[in-house]
């Protein structure tokens, strides 16, 4: 995108643009608009927003149709830095977000881990470059749920004098329906509306313009169709494919933030991440299988897998499962020993199913995997502290975005497909003949059980009641006594009887992370229950969320030339529990604006995802 042209005639671009109508511009298409913003909770992104002309439109009109119920999230999405704050100004009040961002990367708004139901590209096909064209609508494609449809204008210029001069300004490149469409099939888009060449709006006579509308089909991605392959058709000599597809799931659904980067490629985009998280997955779902039930995981009476070590796995057997997890700190013997496990399980995943799952129907002679491990040695050291950065030391794990994107929005549907495989091989093994009954098999579905993190309050309530007495006897002057203590939502002070809130239910997301726990009142814990909060009400309680991470988990650290290590681990547990569980957060970030911004993301990702209940 030209975003220099823009930026140096900004005020007079944002003029012409809005001085026609919505309604105007997009006569060809609009009757699909009401359709789309019948859903309160639709997510819409309009790249290349320009004057916000748009933007503003949509917004108004989802506020017109919902009122107060109105969910609808417009991200607007422009370049040129300068143009984007004229066009902020025209939706100020409203629920659009602007972001900086170009195709084809769209690299910010894929790190939000959200999908759109309508994609607008209004004058923005011409600005990119044919090379560019096929991952930009590879890209596109994966950020549309399914049935969500993608509008394109294209602009076509006559051979005349003023024209050559336009696209030399601006950058622009010659557009064809048909080149659009082609690529729109090949990422498995089907054409819903072409409509004729069209007169400019604006009266330009060397100008004329085409729309065309692409749809997702309903029945969801091309990952569908791989993912069953492998866990149903695929041969198997033990059960680390189906592992290791379950690995992927439960990163993708309770881990977005762990995505490194996107990367493009000839073959589609992929999505990087920390290899040494896979391998603390790994193991997180074999140790129990393993050391507790005692199940083979192999067709022959060897219980002993690759990765596990007498230097490493054999020497962590007094843990649990639960104890593989993001914010944990281990040292001495323990560290070194988890250290020498995570590389041997890192080896084991490259060596193994990386190497055996292909695409169905690709050629035999093809030495091209679907999963790719780059990985590093890593020195066993005295002390591991889990977090993004220790696991980025192993290296890097690659698959397709398409594949991410299907765990990420589906993983209700693929899990029980997995875990029933996998019973189904467990119960074939010699070693597990006593499961090799219909009526002995729940067994190993109980054995493969994940291990959740545990409902428990007990933490964070230690620690509500300390900073209690701590200002009770006014050992801290940093703040006003009452103001410590009060509800996050109703701020009613905290005098007698409260609660430990998820701030985004437990009940449908499992998670006990540091930032989700949060001090309120018990009368207004009872009438949230298992409710996810409203966007509005939770950007109400920002200020009162964030003082409460701030004093809790943050402040002794920042301030105190050499806080304890305790209270350095509570600092680091923090950041390292919410940069892996929300969306669009960097590894090292350390900002509590990004977290909270991130935190409501979740919170509309959770209610598309699930439909659940608002409160």
């Amino acid at each position: 995108m030209p975003a220099k042209f823009y930026n140096e005639n900004a005020t007079e671009l944002a003029q012409q643009y809005l001085s026609t109508s919505f309604d105007k511009v997009h006569q060809s298409w609009h009757q699909l608009l009401p359709a789309i913003i019948e859903n309160p909770n639709a997510r819409i992104l309009d790249i290349g927003a320009g004057s916000g002309r748009d933007a503003k439109y949509i917004a108004q009109s989802a506020a017109n149709s919902h009122g107060d119920k109105n969910n609808t999230q417009v991200i607007a999405v422009e370049p040129a830095n300068l143009l984007a704050e004229l066009g902020a100004r025209q939706t100020t009040g409203l629920k659009v977000k602007w972001l900086t961002d170009s195709l084809p990367a769209l690299s910010t708004i894929t790190k939000q881990e959200v999908s759109f139901d309508l994609i607008l590209l209004s004058a923005v096909w011409m600005h990119i470059p044919l090379s560019d064209r096929a991952p930009s609508m590879r890209k596109l494609a994966n950020l549309l749920k399914p049935g969500g449809k993608l509008v394109i204008s294209l602009r076509y210029s006559s051979c005349s004098e003023q024209a050559e001069q336009e696209r030399k300004e601006r950058k622009m490149h010659a557009v064809c329906a048909d080149e659009l469409k082609r690529l729109a099939t090949d990422v498995g888009l089907f054409t819903k509306l072409e409509t004729p060449k069209e007169d400019d709006k604006l009266g330009r006579t060397h100008v004329s313009w085409q729309t065309l509308v692409l749809q997702m089909p309903d029945d969801g991605t091309g990952a569908f169709p791989f993912i069953r392959h492998v866990a149903i058709n695929d041969g198997k000599s033990a059960t680390h494919k189906l592992a290791l597809l379950r690995v992927l799931l439960r990163i993708a659904d309770g881990h977005p933030g762990a995505v490194l980067r996107r990367e493009s490629g000839i073959g589609g985009d992929r999505v990087i991440l920390p290899v040494g998280l896979v391998a603390l997955y790994w193991c997180h779902q074999y140790k129990d299988l393993i050391d507790t039930h005692q199940l083979f995981q192999t067709p022959n009476k060897n219980p002993n897998m690759g990765f596990m070590k007498a230097n490493g796995w054999h020497k962590l057997t007094h843990l649990t499962a639960a104890d593989y997890r993001i914010g944990n700190l281990f040292t001495g013997d323990d560290a070194v020993a988890l250290h020498k496990t995570l590389s041997a399980a890192v080896q084991n995943i490259r060596d193994l199913p990386c190497r055996y799952i292909t695409f169905p129907n690709r050629e035999s002679n093809s030495d091209k995997t679907v999963f790719e491990v780059d990985s590093k040695t890593v020195k066993a050291k005295d002390s591991i502290f889990l977090d993004l950065q220790t696991l980025e030391q192993w290296g890097e794990f690659s698959l397709p975005e398409s594949t991410w994107l299907a765990f990420n929005r589906y993983p209700c549907w693929i899990e029980p497909v997995l875990v029933s495989e996998w019973v189904k091989a467990m119960a074939s093994y010699a070693g597990n003949s006593q499961y090799k009954s219909l009526e002995n098999q729940y067994k190993l579905h109980q054995a493969l059980n994940w291990e959740e993190p545990k409902r428990t309050t007990v933490e964070v309530r230690k620690r509500f009641e300390q900073l209690r007495q701590d200002f009770s006897k006014h050992l801290s002057n940093k703040v006003p006594k009452q103001e410590h203590m009060r509800c996050v939502w109703s701020a009613k002070p905290l005098t007698q009887k409260y609660d430990i809130d998820h701030s985004l239910p437990f009940a449908r997301w499992p998670n006990n992370d540091l930032w989700n726990l949060l001090p309120t009142d018990s009368t207004v814990n009872n009438q949230k229950s298992d409710r996810l909060p409203t966007e509005q009400k939770l950007k109400q309680a920002k200020e009162r969320i964030q003082h409460w991470w701030q004093v809790a988990w943050l402040d002794d650290v920042s301030s105190a030339v050499e806080p304890s290590a305790s209270l350095a681990n509570n600092y680091k547990r923090f950041f390292a529990e919410a940069n892996i569980a929300l969306p669009g957060l960097n590894s090292d970030n350390s900002s509590v604006d990004d977290l909270f911004e991130a935190l409501v993301m979740q919170r509309g990702r959770l209610k598309e995802m699930q439909q659940l209940r608002e409160w």
